[in-house]
This record gives C-alpha cells, structure tokens and sequence, in this order.
C-alpha cells in the first residue's frame, strides 16, 4: 500500500511540473527604468496617446486579452498596429521585466 501511495505521489508531482508554465524570473524594478526609457513617451502612467481606449490600465488589459505576461510579452516584442515591435531593440529579459512591471502597475491602477 505504501508503494502504490509513494508511485502516485510521484506520478502527482511529475505531472505537476510537466505541465505547469515556467514562472518568469522578471525583475519589475528593472523593467521601471526600461518602461521609462522606452515605453513613458505613449505610456506614461498606464496611458495610450495614440489610442485611449487601450491603455494598460487593468480593467483594459483585461479588455483587449493583454493581462498576462506572455501576451505583453508578445506585444512588446513584435508590436502591433501604431505600436512599433521592440524585440529588436530590447533583450528578452528587459521585455519580460517591463511586462512585469506593468502587470504590477495595473494592479495598482498606476499609483505610486
């Protein structure tokens, strides 16, 4: 009985791991400084100036399928519409801490 119990409990950890996405090791302090260099000038505290319908405020975000880090992700780094792509211009880890950074800004409406 205690094998069939230690199998499952192994079967259950295994799965777990095998199929859950990896957390991202983003730095939302780091992606402050990077959102300010190349994201303030349209966004400045969670704004659109080309579109004010999506902003990165929360409620939007969740709006528009854009509140998760993969798809800001994917926003940031191929660009879509009047937003240009920055996968070019930024490292993989500098887009993935402005998506954190602006995830946590949303959940706090942009307030400091």
């Amino acid at each position: 009985m205690k094998k069939i119990i230690s199998v499952l409990l192994l079967s259950v950890t295994i799965f777990t791991f095998a199929f859950s996405s990896p957390a991202l090791a983003a730095d939302a302090a780091r992606g402050a400084a990077v959102f300010s260099a190349n994201c303030a000038s349209c966004h400045a505290g969670g704004r659109n100036l080309v579109n004010a319908a999506k902003t990165l405020k929360k409620g939007a975000l969740e709006k528009y399928g854009m509140y998760s880090a993969e798809a800001i992700i994917a926003q940031v780094t191929n660009g879509k519409g009047a937003m240009p792509a920055f996968g070019k211009k930024l490292k993989e880890d500098q887009i993935e801490d402005v998506a954190a950074y602006v995830l946590e800004q949303a959940d706090k409406d942009w307030k400091k």
